[in-house]
Parts: C-alpha cells; sequence; structure tokens
C-alpha cells in the first residue's frame, strides 16, 4: 500500500488527445495533459501539485544549465487486461532515484512523495494509456537544481517533476551493436551508476559514430583496458552461453537496472542457472566462434527485451542466431509483458494497481 500525501490537483480545460494516433505512436514524441510538480525550499519538499503540462519558465542562470545537477528515471505503467492501470516496480524506481541523488549531492525525494505524485498522475491521464500491443505510458520522473547562481557548489533549491508519454516500440527490429573500444561511458569513482544526464551526453558522440557505421547501439566495454563488457547506451546487457544466462554484476560503471533484476529473479524461478559475472570480449568472441553463444540481448525499460542481431568488434560484423529460436530471451519476453498487463500471476508483487 502506498502512503499518500495531499497533492493540489488542477486539471486541464482541453485535453490534446485527438492530436495522437495511437495505432501509430512513435517513442517520446508525445505527452500527456498533466505534469506533478513538487519544489524544494528551506531543506523540506513542499507544495505538491499536479498542473496541466506547460513549458517550464527558467532563468539563464539556472545552476543546471551550467553544472549539470540533474537525474531522471524510466518507467511505464500498461493497460490491464481486466481494465485500470497497472504500473511495473515504481518502488524500485524511486529507491534508484534516490540513489542517483545522493551521489549527484541532491536531495532525497520521500518515496511517498514520488509514490504518490506518479499515482495520481497516471489515474489522472489514464486515458492516455495506449492498447495496442507493444505500446504503454512512458513515466519521466526528474529533479533539477532551481538555483539562480553562477558558481560551483550544489544548489540550495530544486524541482522535482514527473510527466508522461504514450509510446510505442522503441526498436522496430533486433539490433546491431558494435563493442566500443576507444570512447568510455563510466569508470570507476565516477558516476556511472548514477542515472543522471551526463553520463547520457557523453554517450552521444560515439554512439552517432557506431550509427554512421549501421550501429543502434554501442556495448561500453571498461575504462582501464576495454577488456570487459559493461553496458549497452540503453540497456543492461545479457548473454545465454552453454544453457547458462550470463550478464556482467552492477558496479559503480554500470547502472543497477530494474528490468535486468526482474530477468534475472524470473530465471532463477524457472531453474535456469545464472551467473553475474565479469565478461570479456575475448569470451564473447570465442563463444560466437565455437557456437556456445546461443543468445545475446539488451534489456531494459525502454525496450524490455530488446534482441540482438549482430556485434560488430574491430571492423568484423559477427551474425548471432536468428531471433525465432530464442527461447530463453523469448520467454522472458512473453512472461513480463503478461506480468505488466495483468494476464499473468504477479508472483513477485511488482505490479500497483491504479
Amino acid at each position: 500500500m502506498i502512503q499518500t500525501v495531499d497533492i493540489n490537483i488542477k486539471t486541464t480545460q482541453q485535453t490534446r488527445l485527438a492530436e495522437v494516433d495511437f495505432n501509430n505512436i512513435a517513442f517520446g514524441k508525445h505527452y500527456s495533459d498533466h505534469m506533478f510538480i513538487a519544489d524544494y525550499l528551506e531543506g523540506q519538499w513542499t507544495d505538491f501539485r499536479i498542473v496541466p503540462y506547460d513549458y517550464l519558465r527558467m532563468s539563464p542562470a539556472n545552476a543546471t544549465l551550467h553544472y549539470g545537477q540533474t537525474i531522471f528515471e524510466g518507467l511505464k505503467a500498461y493497460k490491464g487486461s481486466q481494465g485500470g492501470a497497472l504500473i511495473f516496480r515504481p518502488d524500485m524506481n524511486a529507491k534508484r532515484f534516490n540513489r542517483s541523488a545522493v551521489r549527484m549531492c541532491m536531495p532525497e525525494i520521500p518515496e511517498e512523495v514520488f509514490l504518490s505524485g506518479l499515482t495520481e498522475l497516471v489515474k489522472l491521464d489514464a486515458q492516455w494509456i495506449p492498447d495496442r500491443p507493444g505500446t504503454s505510458l512512458y513515466i519521466r520522473p526528474f529533479m533539477y537544481a532551481a538555483d539562480e547562481y553562477i558558481g560551483v557548489r550544489p544548489s540550495d533549491t530544486y524541482r522535482f517533476m514527473i510527466f508522461t508519454s504514450p509510446v510505442g516500440g522503441y526498436y522496430a527490429k533486433p539490433v546491431r551493436v558494435k563493442i566500443e573500444m576507444k570512447f568510455v561511458r563510466a569508470s570507476e569513482g565516477g558516476i556511472g551508476a548514477a542515472k543522471t544526464a551526463g553520463n547520457y551526453a557523453a554517450s552521444l558522440y560515439p554512439a552517432r559514430l557506431a550509427a554512421q557505421q549501421g550501429y543502434d547501439q554501442l556495448i561500453w566495454t571498461d575504462s582501464k583496458n576495454h577488456t570487459f563488457i559493461e553496458e549497452a547506451g540503453t540497456m543492461n546487457i545479457m548473454l545465454v552461453i552453454n544453457n547458462v544466462l550470463v550478464t556482467p554484476p552492477t558496479s559503480g560503471t554500470i547502472l543497477e537496472g530494474i528490468t535486468r533484476d526482474s530477468i534475472l529473479t524470473l530465471a532463477r524461478d524457472w531453474g535456469v542457472k545464472v551467473e553475474e559475472r565479469k565478461v570479456s570480449v575475448d569470451e564473447i568472441l570465442e563463444a560466437i566462434q565455437s557456437g556456445t553463444l546461443q543468445e545475446a540481448f539488451g534489456a531494459g525499460t525502454a525496450a524490455t527485451v530488446a534482441h540482438i542481431q549482430a556485434i560488430g568488434y574491430q571492423g568484423t560484423d559477427y551474425e548471432l542466431p536468428p531471433v525465432e529460436g530464442r527461447k530463453l530471451s523469448l520467454k522472458i519476453l512473453k512472461e513480463l509483458e503478461d506480468i505488466k498487463h495483468g494476464r499473468a500471476e504477479d508472483k513477485f508483487g511488482w505490479i500497483v494497481s491504479v
């Protein structure tokens, strides 16, 4: 049961639902009618409110614009098979959000504020949840420094917000990825485990170079020697080698993915052998060449499971087995989708019904 807080709600006078073609929804292009806001002033969170979606008014001297104190989360709500809205594991997002806040020297948001604001917003904009296969309502909580001050120090004031967006699939087909051996996403002691904007900004240039070579994503490697794989731009990496589900362990350079945790939980519950350990580039290449790499996929909120079609390394593309034969990842994807839509038993208590 989510502990509620008092929220002042001001509804829009004119819905924008008619502006969206729900039969053809692009990812991240449309935004629902309302947004939740809370402000951090004089050491406490205050003024909890839901208002019509609108642009922000911000000073050119806003501290976030200059020093990057901002964090965010991403999660989804689904249309339940029996009606209503179902949100997948929002408590885990609240916890991860606060871990990011601590690392970025920002105030933690009470979980009851995070969860109450989120559930009330989804309830109010439930009509924005699409119901076609592969669609959902994407939820974006975020926080940014609000001080009007040019100087390198943590802000004294902050704003926390949530808005939502009806979305289709993130990837239209299996992805081609490149193992990155020059650029670095994160290093030990840095901010790689925080979901903060700077991590993503740093990845854009190498991702663009990879896209020019025909790849959809990068697989990052460790910053010291580029020996071990870490994660992809929007996903944790999963491999099935000799019927064992293998994934790198979370660390200071790898985000603690909620989809990742869900997949490992399901696999262990089914009796699948799981190994969370370092995975070298050489091991992957040897497994491809010997035929023991049976499946490779990304795991994340945007795509849930993104099948990897090919892995590029040092100018050579290694094609992987056809998706149709990937028993484990297809089973995982179906089970997660069934749980999220209320078609399968929620034995782990992951769903919050609104």
